[in-house]
C-alpha cells in the first residue's frame, strides 16, 4: 500500500523530532530526512505550526491504531494482575524501538502543547479500547469516582514512561510501580 506524501512527512517529522528535539524539528531537516527536494515539507505544511499540528494528529493517530490492535489482541483485563501484565506490555512498547521514539515525540510535542491550544486539543486523551477496559476493571471492584481514577491511573502510568525515558537506558517500568498504580487506583 502506498504511502501519501503527507503522512510520510509527517512520519519522518515524528523522527526528526524523536532524534533531534523539538528545536531541530524544521521544514529543511524533514526534506533531509525523507530525501525530498528541498521545500517539498513546506510546500505540504506551510509554517512550522502546520508541520507541527500534522506531527500531533500522526502521532495519536498512530497511539489510537496501537491501543486498537492490542484490544483485538489480548483480552481486556479481568484482574488487577492482568492489568498489571497489560500496562507493562504498553510500557515496554513505548520504551523500547520505535515505541522509544514515539515516547520521545509524544514527551516534546506535550511540553509544545502547553503554549498551542490547537495541539494540547489534539493530544487531550481519547477513548479507546485501553482506557474503556481500564474503566470497566475499576468498575467491576466498585471503586468511588472511576473516572477520575482512570484519569490519574493513566497520568501515572504516563509519568513512569516519561521517568524511564528521562533516566535513559532502563528499558522498562518496575513491576512494582505498575503494581502500586494499580492498587491505589483500586483503593475503596
Amino acid at each position: 500500500m502506498a504511502i501519501d506524501r503527507r503522512t510520510l512527512l509527517a512520519d519522518t517529522a515524528l523522527g526528526v523530532l524523536a532524534d533531534q528535539g523539538i528545536r531541530g524539528l524544521t521544514h529543511r531537516a524533514v526534506d533531509r530526512a525523507a530525501a525530498l527536494p528541498e521545500g517539498t515539507t513546506s510546500a505540504y505544511f506551510r509554517t512550522r505550526s502546520a508541520l507541527l499540528t500534522a506531527v500531533v494528529r500522526r502521532l495519536v493517530e498512530l497511539d489510537q491504531g496501537e491501543l486498537h490492535r492490542a484490544a483485538e489482541r489480548f483480552p481486556p483485563p479481568r484482574t488487577p494482575a492482568e492489568l498489571v501484565d497489560g500496562l507493562a506490555a504498553l510500557a515496554r512498547q513505548r520504551l523500547e524501538g520505535e515505541g522509544r521514539r514515539r515516547s520521545l515525540a509524544r514527551a516534546a510535542c506535550a511540553v509544545e502543547s502547553v503554549r498551542d491550544p490547537e495541539l494540547r486539543e489534539i493530544l487531550h486523551p481519547r477513548e479507546n479500547p485501553g482506557r474503556d477496559a481500564v474503566r470497566r476493571l475499576l468498575a467491576a471492584h466498585r471503586v468511588p469516582d472511576v473516572e477520575a481514577r482512570v484519569l490519574t491511573l493513566l497520568a501515572c502510568f504516563d509519568g513512569l514512561v516519561l521517568d524511564a525515558l528521562l533516566v535513559g537506558g532502563r528499558p522498562e517500568v518496575a513491576r512494582t510501580s505498575l503494581e502500586g498504580l494499580v492498587v491505589a487506583a483500586l483503593r475503596p
